[in-house]
């Protein structure tokens, strides 16, 4: 029998973990806060083939996003499959928008799949390993990067606060330099 059919509460609350888990990702991603991207992973997590650990994913997160500036990803579908009490794997589907640093004022929209396992640690949902695969990234016309300032609650349209905002992200473009 299922998780489902012994104990469905710990089932939904299973889901609802995971599902926080993906959002959590998504959005400390785009704040540049790597510390806590790591803290979503398991404490032995492989990065590549010969690395482990939180320090060698921060490293590797702080390589892949160097040539980014700002990213926006935004969580959409997602399938989640509990195997048991404290396994899990899923798909999540995943709009992006990146701003490539090395094509002045070109603005990228991917749409993405990641290809996650789960494990629960301490009482915690975790990723073990997560796989990104691309559908497709495209220039988009209409550059938020080119946008007036919006003004928020002023203007409806223009370029926000975001993700300078963030403590994390001007620690991170401060460090670049």
């Amino acid at each position: 029998m299922s998780l489902r059919d012994t104990n469905p509460m710990a089932w939904l609350i299973a889901h609802e973990d995971i599902r926080q888990l993906a959002s959590r990702y998504a959005v400390y991603l785009d704040a540049r806060d790597f510390r806590s991207v790591a803290d979503l992973f398991i404490p032995d997590v492989r990065v590549g083939k010969d690395l482990r650990g939180p320090d060698a994913l921060i490293a590797n997160l702080h390589q892949q996003l160097t040539p980014l500036g700002r990213s926006i990803l935004q969580v959409t579908n997602h399938v989640i499959d509990i195997i048991d009490a404290d396994n899990a794997t899923g798909i999540v589907s995943c709009r992006g928008e990146v701003e490539p640093l090395d094509a002045s004022g070109t603005w990228i929209v991917q749409q993405i799949q990641y290809h996650d396992t789960y494990s629960r640690v301490d009482d915690r949902w975790l990723f073990v390993r997560r796989k990104h695969l691309l559908w497709y990234g495209a220039d988009m016309l209409q550059r938020p990067i080119d946008l007036a300032d919006a003004h928020w609650p002023k203007n409806h349209s223009g370029k926000g606060e975001l993700p300078e905002w963030y403590d994390s992200w001007q620690a991170w473009i401060a460090s670049r330099h």
